[in-house]
């Protein structure tokens, strides 16, 4: 388990430069208990694949601000065979693409299509402290450094993310300042003292949450005055109505809770004391950013469309369509 735990050793003095050192003592037994190595029988699998980091040097070079996150070096520093045998026992990818010493992993979601459409509205990230709540393996973490933020916090309850984050961040290089949490938004500490983040993202989480107004309110509580929050979710169109709320599955997820119209969810935030409320972007999910692939091998968005129109799924509900919502925190 060490090379789950080995990153910390820069986090901890990183949280001192940016006001957030009494982090360290609440997320301990957090990270302990997160990390137990009888609480997820699916760690033997991904802990070869971090084993064999040990041998491989990180690359010579990171490009972080194309759409393809790239490690790369003169010379191979790894066997070809080897290093695809070490990605792919990390499958499935879902957020991407990267592109490790020449290898392309073809993930399941073109997450640069989604980073394009939010960074062309964002506030300059320059410097910036961020913390990004349902990171999946990290891809936009690396954007958001490429976009010149200072320290960048990803959250995300899955081990099999973090071991993809690990693996990625062992090639770009160690001392990028951004570090994987293996938890939810609801373990981070809640008090004033936490009101440091200048950038808070919660993207593709809210219609995953049974209480979306306390997920707003606990996105709230990590900004500083006048701090800028970032929500991408699904909605529906407005002629739908205020609000779906799906009977069984969405889409073919069963973890969908509420889907509201852009005009809904812009007054959820301002109920929750956000200022500047706006609707930036609004786009329907094609199969050319979410679809199945050698990196991803499982269903995925064509097969839960509705084979006879696309434009719903195949439970008949409107096909997704995501916002990208800007506001901020009183000043």
């Amino acid at each position: 388990m060490k090379h789950f735990w080995q990153d910390y050793d820069t986090f901890w003095p990183a949280l001192v430069d940016v006001q957030l050192e009494h982090w360290a003592d609440a997320l301990m037994p957090q990270l302990e208990a997160a990390l137990d190595p009888n609480a997820n029988g699916n760690l033997p699998r991904w802990l070869p694949a971090l084993e064999r980091l040990d041998h491989w040097p990180p690359s010579e070079h990171a490009v972080l601000d194309q759409s393809v996150v790239r490690a790369e070096s003169r010379s191979p520093v790894v066997p070809r065979d080897e290093l695809i045998d070490a990605l792919k026992a990390l499958m499935p990818w879902r957020k991407g693409p990267f592109e490790i010493e020449g290898v392309y992993i073809d993930t399941e979601w073109r997450s640069d299509y989604k980073w394009d459409r939010v960074a062309l509205h964002l506030s300059d990230l320059t410097h910036r402290r961020v913390l990004d709540i349902g990171c999946g393996s990290g891809y936009h973490l690396w954007r958001m450094l490429g976009a010149g933020a200072r320290f960048v916090v990803g959250v995300d309850p899955g081990l099999q993310f973090m071991a993809q984050f690990l693996t990625i961040k062992h090639f770009l290089g160690q001392a990028l300042p951004a570090w994987f949490l293996p938890l939810t938004l609801e373990q981070l500490p809640m008090t004033q003292r936490c009101q440091q983040f200048d950038t808070v993202f919660s993207m593709g989480v809210l219609y995953h949450r049974r209480s979306p107004i306390d997920h707003l309110i606990d996105l709230k509580r990590h900004l500083r005055p006048g701090g800028e929050l970032v929500l991408e979710t699904l909605v529906v169109p407005d002629e739908y109505g205020q609000l779906l709320v799906p009977k069984d599955r969405y889409a073919q997820m069963n973890n969908v809770w509420f889907l509201p119209s852009v005009p809904e969810l812009q007054r959820w935030l301002e109920k929750c004391g956000y200022r500047n409320v706006r609707c930036v972007d609004v786009n329907q999910t094609t199969p050319q950013e979410q679809r199945s692939t050698d990196w991803m091998q499982w269903k995925s968005l064509p097969d839960f469309l509705h084979p006879q129109d696309p434009n719903q799924t195949v439970e008949g509900y409107p096909a997704p369509r995501r916002a990208v919502m800007l506001a901020n925190t009183p000043r």
